[in-house]
């Protein structure tokens, strides 16, 4: 996974990852909200999952210490990342920046 995540994050286009876990009930209302994000979005930028159980040592690579934490990455570099559920409006405009 490492050599497939690291190939994703070095795109040009911006790409938001959710690290989330499948117990975690804010985890599901901000898949929920990415979907929509998505939407509004478009091909600008992607949108990726990944499971802190089963990827436990990308979590602890990129300090995922809760989740939802979701993170925005360009070229290899992280340039946002928070922990907590976020809103449409909030997620479209950050991501919008890196497009």
């Amino acid at each position: 996974m490492s050599q497939k995540f690291q190939e994703i994050i070095d795109s040009e286009r911006p790409v938001l990852i959710d690290f989330f876990a499948t117990w975690c009930q804010p985890c599901k209302v901000q898949s929920s909200v990415l979907n929509t994000v998505k939407e509004n979005i478009g091909e600008g930028a992607r949108i990726i999952k990944v499971d802190v159980d089963q990827y436990p040592a990308l979590a602890a690579q990129y300090g995922v210490r809760g989740v939802p934490t979701l993170a925005i990455f360009k070229k290899g570099e992280m340039l946002w990342k928070e922990s907590g559920v976020h809103d449409v409006n909030t997620l479209t405009n950050l991501l919008q920046q890196y497009v």
